[in-house]
């Protein structure tokens, strides 16, 4: 059944006070409870243009983590994933005797006020979210959502809004979207990833499978997976890009930097829907959205109308400038099927070469799948892999960008690769190796995303 009412009230204005507001999903949750009324303050031990953005829609937002920066009439504290038990705003919330509760709890307390639709899976979550708020924002619904990145055509990457409908990126990484109450769901796929957390594969499936069950109302499933091909049912939407799908996408057409496809939902061709950026996982992504709007009784045709308006997300095969004839684009993909999803839509783009920069992330993913990066960049004529990003983990010995490169080559012996220890070798390889005419595409979730400013902006590009 769907996850019981959570343990805060969100209903009656609170006084509520983040640890570690200044990170990407706990300063979105910040957004959300200022716009419902709430009056939030919350601190980071970073200061950043965040904290700065934050102020100015009212959080008190402070840097450095303080007893004092907690108030006398504080209902409650939440703490993000990366704030230790010992951190001095949560010892001396629970010396007070104030709540202190995990971002997950926080955020189902959220989606227990709206009919929330969740959007989950391995990959695809972020985009897929955003197209189906935005969506349903071009067919005139005010909805509210929270996402993972910053959706360019709404200005953020959450807001409360006026609807009753609430889209949500259900985060599977530490269990919380599991948690969360919903009305609907969207599953994009289900993969091996953040096993640390769930223990072994089965327990994943078998989370999901239940996140599914769970959900009362419109389930949407991507039918391109095995797995949740198999758990199609009738009362289920299901869409892929083969005709055991309810909505097809079919007919594709790459372009440089989009794509275009029909769209048609049983078996009936309702026109052609166009996205600025390419790859079939991203049609099918944004499919997935249209399916959605449809099963919540909105016109399918005006949502694919929607869709075409979409100007994509942070990171989600970004345009970040050109520079001596070279194209600059990042992306956030971090695993094997992201990773050559990425590199098929830029194989469409008619670039004279297509050079794959890859940062592996975290030290226990890179051990558990480096091995299956082996035919990831098929797609790519130069590959660069760097050491990994640790996100915080320490080091494990033998793990490093070796552990996906050394697969690539045994795989592929005649590939062109070649690997660097840091952002300043690389910066100083891509230097000599990059031409007029290729693309440039870092694929990773760690700091290799400012490499593509910091030579756009050296060699005087825009």
């Amino acid at each position: 059944m769907n996850p019981a009412r959570p343990v805060v009230d969100l209903g009656a204005s609170r006084r509520i006070h983040i640890v570690g507001v200044g990170g990407a999903g706990m300063s979105a949750i910040a957004t959300v409870l200022v716009e419902m009324g709430h009056r939030v303050s919350g601190s980071d031990a970073v200061a950043s243009s965040t904290l700065d953005g934050l102020g100015a829609i009212g959080v008190d937002a402070a840097l450095g983590h303080y007893p004092a920066n907690l108030a006398e009439d504080v209902d409650f504290v939440a703490v993000s994933t990366a704030i230790a038990s010992d951190n001095p705003e949560v010892a001396e919330a629970r010396r007070r005797g104030v709540p202190v509760l995990r971002r997950a709890e926080l955020l189902a307390a959220i989606c227990a006020e709206r009919e929330t639709i969740a959007v989950s899976g391995t990959h695809g979550k972020t985009t897929t979210s955003s197209l189906l708020a935005e969506v349903l924002r071009g067919l005139g619904r005010d909805v509210g959502y929270l996402v993972g990145a910053k959706i360019a055509s709404l200005g953020g990457a959450a807001a409360w809004g006026s609807d009753a409908l609430f889209v949500v990126e259900a985060d599977e990484s530490d269990g919380s979207a599991f948690e969360l109450p919903r009305h609907a769901a969207v599953l994009t796929n289900v993969e091996p990833d953040h096993l640390e957390h769930h223990g072994d594969f089965r327990a994943l499936v078998g989370s999901f499978a239940d996140f599914i069950d769970s959900t009362p109302g419109p389930v949407v499933l991507c039918v391109d997976d095995p797995l949740l091909a198999g758990w199609a049912r009738p009362d289920r939407w299901t869409y892929g890009s083969t005709d055991r799908a309810r909505v097809v996408v079919a007919d594709v057409a790459p372009e440089p930097l989009g794509i275009s496809w029909e769209v048609r939902i049983d078996g009936e061709a309702l026109g052609r829907a166009r996205l600025a950026r390419p790859g079939v996982h991203n049609a099918l992504n944004a499919t997935a959205a249209i399916a959605m709007a449809a099963a919540m009784g909105e016109d399918p045709v005006a949502a694919i109308e929607a869709v075409s308006a979409h100007r994509g997300v942070a990171r989600r095969f970004e345009p970040r400038g050109r520079a001596r004839g070279v194209t600059f684009v990042d992306d956030y993909a971090h695993l094997p099927t992201e990773v050559a999803a990425a590199l098929a839509a830029a194989a469409g783009g008619g670039w004279k070469r297509v050079v794959a920069v890859f940062q592996p992330h975290r030290y226990s993913r890179t051990e558990a799948l480096g091995a299956e990066f082996a035919d990831s960049f098929d797609d790519a004529d130069v590959l660069v892999v760097t050491d990994v990003y640790s996100a915080g983990e320490p080091p494990r010995p033998g793990v490093s960008g070796h552990s996906v490169l050394d697969p690539v080559l045994s795989a592929h012996p005649g590939r062109r690769a070649h690997h660097v220890a840091n952002l300043d070798e690389l910066e100083e390889l891509l230097d000599g190796l990059l031409r007029p005419g290729d693309l440039c595409l870092t694929l990773g979730a760690g700091d290799l995303t400012t490499m593509p400013t910091r030579l756009v902006g050296r060699w005087g590009g825009t």
